[in-house]
């Protein structure tokens, strides 16, 4: 009992945590605690949707790592992919600990630390099969089959008994490596029995089994070979396999592959010079040679599959991309399929391709890309072959759980044994019986530039509010012992009205300052606060943008007191406004209005 007050798992139980995953695609993160030691299982990043204006990626909160680092032994990382190992660069900035995973993992990490300047990176190659002791753990990878290579599920083995988490897995006969899931490993680990499986969901509402990846290298080629003019094919940078086959395909007729976007390119370095890329010899040109070759001869691989607005595929669709233009007859190919969330990038990026004279092969019934994912008889597949005691779906939307924990009762297990977990949430496993045990501290970490944990939830709506209903900026100097205007009121709009086509709305606004003003110095007595004459002009001035456009602008006044002396009393925390909550919604402003002196 001691040991759960202190929240840590004692020699009798091990506690699993979710620190994201759970609910959501993208920034999965698993830790393992026994004894008081700690192992974590993938720690990945997502994606911001449209509304997340200005941020660029996201992490999960790992405070309960860190606050824990002492206890954090090792991180394991299943593959290759943003979502699974993206934000391991973030958590070494805050902790040491060794990363166990494939060398091609590892490979992918050293840039990402070099440029947010992490020194010192202890990365461990491991093997399948191979065993690795960490602390109370013992942790066996074992090969499955994704999108990259060296995609890894592992074996936790405890003193209480063995965890399986699969990472991104489906059984693939026919892989293009040639390295088929390991099946043997699976068994042998069920007849020694296991006690609880995390498995994928991301697939959990398909039906059948996910075709191999060398369909999509047969559509290729067969592309390839009809389209007489240039073609341009989009797809995850971390997609190696993808990546293979669009090199095999080039030189099976003939053509050669320039490579544009930096991520695509590290990728394509790294997997190469790491063994796990085959460049066939004279296949891969510069952009500048590619672009003096006949258009019948020629592929472009680039990043974009997302439709992100500054990938080298978006700004080619937007005439803005130096290196290359579309030309008539281009061919575009859109070998990846839009993850939650980004669908409106990806249908904005297709439709410009179409603006521009590409055609665009992107419907998912042309077989230019297969999932890396199980579908639903992958997975229970999978169960049969593990028959774990508990199960806990991991990976995926509210909805692919629910669907996965249902193909965990079609196979018979037993309903009280499956647990549908969110992030934040702690399962504390005994030998015989298993329970929620509480929460640790999650959500997520916003990364805008430079800047991690900086945006909140406040900035973050400040920025829908100006991209929604814009701003105006008030600025007015007043004499304190009389009350009398001495400069402005200025109004100066911002994506809220255009100043020359809304003159009335304007004068109005500036007239509904001098009345506000002037009722508040004719009834009040001494000294204004500075929230109280705040506070009133930004509701007069809502109100009124109200009732006459049906919009709530963000109102920042600014106003400075003129004294007899000379001095200027004014708001020195008006540029901060934008992220005050009461300066977004009218309902007052910040404290702590200060004097300064005018010199000169």
């Amino acid at each position: 009992m001691e040991d759960l007050l202190r929240g840590r798992a004692g020699r009798s139980t091990v506690r699993v945590g979710f620190l994201g995953g759970q609910g959501e695609i993208g920034k999965n993160c698993v830790f393992f605690e026994h004894d008081g030691q700690i192992v974590v299982v993938d720690c990945g990043m997502t994606f911001p949707e449209e509304d997340v204006f200005g941020i660029d990626i996201i992490l999960p909160d790992l405070s309960f790592l860190v606050e824990r680092s002492r206890d954090v032994k090792a991180v394991f990382v299943t593959h290759g992919h943003e979502d699974h190992m993206g934000a391991v660069p973030y958590l070494l900035r805050e902790m040491s600990v060794p990363i166990y995973s494939s060398p091609l993992v590892l490979g992918l990490l050293q840039p990402k630390l070099d440029e947010i300047k992490v020194r010192g990176f202890e990365g461990r190659g491991v093997e399948p099969g191979q065993h690795i002791k960490v602390g109370p753990f013992e942790v066996v990878p074992f090969r499955v089959n994704h999108s990259v290579p060296d995609a890894f599920g592992f074996a936790l083995k405890t003193p209480i008994g063995t965890f399986i988490h699969t990472g991104d897995f489906k059984f693939d006969q026919t892989p293009v490596d040639g390295k088929i899931a390991d099946y043997r490993a699976l068994n042998d680990l069920a007849e020694e029995g296991v006690l609880a499986l995390l498995m994928d969901s991301t697939n959990a509402e398909k039906p059948g089994y996910t075709p191999s990846e060398r369909v999509v290298g047969r559509r290729l080629r067969e592309i390839f070979w009809n389209r007489p003019g240039r073609i341009l094919v989009t797809t995850f940078a971390s997609n190696v396999h993808r990546i293979q086959q669009v090199l095999d395909a080039a030189r099976s007729v003939g053509r050669k592959v320039g490579v544009t976007g930096r991520s695509m390119s590290e990728t394509v370095d790294v997997a190469s010079r790491l063994g796990y890329l085959h460049v066939p010899p004279g296949t891969l040109v510069e952009i500048d040679e590619l672009n003096r070759l006949p258009a019948d001869k020629v592929v472009l691989l680039t990043t974009g599959s997302q439709g992100e607005p500054m990938s080298a595929l978006a700004r080619i669709a937007s005439g803005e991309y130096r290196r290359t233009e579309l030309r008539s007859g281009d061919t575009v190919v859109m070998a990846a399929t839009p993850v939650p969330g980004n669908e409106t990038l990806v249908a904005r990026t297709v439709d410009r391709l179409f603006r521009q004279g590409a055609d665009v092969i992107y419907e998912p019934s042309s077989e230019v890309h297969v999932s890396g994912h199980g579908s639903q008889e992958d997975l229970k597949l999978m169960l049969n072959m593990v028959r774990p005691r508990f199960f806990i779906p991991i990976h995926g939307e509210w909805r692919h759980m629910v669907r996965n924990a249902q193909l965990a009762r079609d196979v018979e297990v037993l309903d009280e044994n499956i647990y549908l977990v969110e992030n934040g949430s702690v399962l504390e496993f005994a030998r015989d019986r298993a329970r929620l045990a509480g929460r640790v501290q999650s959500g997520q970490v916003l990364v805008d530039g430079l800047g991690v944990g900086d945006v909140g939830d406040v900035v973050l709506r400040d920025r829908r509010q100006l991209a929604q209903d814009g701003i105006v900026l008030v600025s007015v100097v007043v004499n304190p012992a009389t009350g009398d205007i001495l400069a402005g009121p200025e109004v100066i709009s911002r994506g809220f009205v255009y100043a020359r086509e809304s003159e009335g709305l304007i004068e109005d606004a500036k007239d509904k300052v001098r009345d506000t003003l002037a009722s508040l110095y004719r009834n009040g007595n001494g000294k204004k606060e500075w929230p109280q004459v705040k506070g009133r002009v930004r509701h007069a001035l809502s109100a009124l943008f109200s009732e006459r456009t049906r919009r709530r602008p963000m109102v920042i006044p600014v106003i400075l007191e003129v004294g007899s002396d000379g001095a200027v009393a004014g708001d020195d925390d008006a540029s901060h406004q934008g992220s005050d909550p009461e300066a977004a919604d009218g309902r007052g402003g910040r404290e702590g209005a200060r004097a300064k002196p005018v010199e000169g």
